[in-house]
């Protein structure tokens, strides 16, 4: 991995359509023992992860969407939802898709980390433990505050979206 790709990661925005304009999106929270102490505002994600060398960030998007959410991104045109930079220097890359996802069958890829801290005792956790769908203004709530900016710019790019 180049160092550059280290500071970049891509993902997937899901929306569907949940009338004549509303819209939800699919919003991620991250596994392991740490994320389940912090509070909720703020901890969600986007599906994503790190772009390999010499892969396209839409590339990239799909695998981390696959792997994290255990699905392929669903066919059909995506929307190039721009970067945000988070408070931690990475750079983050959004697609918006249409599609539907019953969350119950989401199946995320897994990590290992030393838990309990300092123990030496290596133990594996899903990259993500849950997915939900929420309306625009809860998954704002819900999502790191940089990551946010991917809903409002979902919203402007559908004009009949509340």
């Amino acid at each position: 991995m180049t160092p550059s790709s280290t500071r970049r990661s891509a993902g997937i925005l899901l929306f569907r359509r949940t009338g004549p304009d509303g819209v939800e999106v699919l919003i991620a929270h991250p596994g392991g023992p740490i994320w389940a102490r912090k509070p909720d505002e703020g901890s969600w994600s986007i599906p994503k992860g790190l772009l390999d060398a010499d892969e396209s960030a839409w590339d990239a998007a799909r695998r981390e969407y696959l792997e994290e959410i255990g699905s392929p991104v669903p066919d059909g045109p995506h929307i190039d939802l721009g970067e945000v930079k988070l408070k931690s220097g990475k750079t983050v890359i959004g697609f918006g898709v249409e599609g539907d996802l019953d969350v119950t069958t989401v199946v995320s890829n897994t990590f290992e980390m030393a838990w309990p801290p300092r123990s030496g005792r290596m133990q594996s956790f899903p990259e993500i433990d849950r997915a939900e769908w929420f309306d625009p203004e809860t998954a704002k709530k819900k999502l790191n505050p940089a990551q946010a900016a991917f809903v409002d710019r979902l919203l402007q790019a559908l004009p009949d979206a509340g």
